[in-house]
């Protein structure tokens, strides 16, 4: 049976109560505030629902998830790194990765990034905990993405392209960078052909659990604003 959380309580349920089916639902209602956005990805899940729809929290099993050490750069992409073409920014402009993350896309008409996660996602910038990376074509926002950092884990949430290559350039930068940091994992949440292509790969939901509790209070030595 699906758990419903309450407004006056942070407390999600074990991940071990997420559904089959529809792979991984964990919990519905509560709100998006800070502390519980804080709390989920502290938990192991994530909000994630469309308009209309009562909020709804995840964990699914199998976790997409990328090791930085693991991450494939085809001869490609390499050469388009090589050229210089796109220059690439941490936290310069989070407001705009957001809202273009939100933007239409081919493959559907909606969006799960709706007005109130964008205003939730914000203020978690604004405290800290958010980030985003811009990648720019001279003085034009062509790509980006954004997620959180929290001790040596960085949970990604959603990027966007407006140019060939733009995000993955974008990521691989952020990839680098957290590496760097001491990072040890990127939560990818589900799979793509895009991050599989990047070196993402699939580990159980326990697994995962084990990294949080690792890592999750561990401290990095990520600088966000370049």
């Amino acid at each position: 049976m699906l758990t419903w959380l309450k407004r006056n309580e942070l407390v999600f349920p074990p991940l071990s109560k997420a559904m089959r089916e529809p792979n991984g639902l964990l919990a519905a209602g509560g709100d998006l505030s800070p502390e519980r956005l804080v709390q989920a990805y502290r938990h192991g899940c994530f909000p994630w629902f469309e308009q209309g729809q009562p909020i709804l929290w995840w964990s699914p099993d199998p976790r997409t998830v990328l090791l930085p050490c693991e991450l494939h750069v085809s001869r490609s992409l390499r050469k388009v790194l090589r050229q210089g073409r796109f220059t690439v920014t941490f936290d310069h402009d989070f407001a705009a990765v957001i809202a273009a993350c939100a933007g239409p896309r081919d493959y559907t008409d909606g969006t799960w990034i709706t007005d109130d996660m964008q205003r939730a996602y914000l203020a978690l910038h604004e405290q800290g905990h958010a980030h985003s990376v811009e990648v720019w074509d001279a003085d034009t926002l062509v790509g980006g993405l954004y997620g959180l950092a929290m001790g040596r884990l960085f949970f990604g949430e959603s990027m966007f392209s407006r140019a060939d290559n733009a995000s993955k350039v974008g990521f691989v930068t952020l990839v680098e960078h957290l590496q760097q940091a001491g990072f040890v994992l990127i939560d990818c949440q589900m799979p793509t052909e895009h991050l599989h292509n990047l070196g993402a790969r699939s580990i159980a939901r326990e697994e995962f659990a084990g990294y949080l509790s690792q890592y999750l209070d561990q401290p990095n030595s990520a600088t966000w604003r370049r």
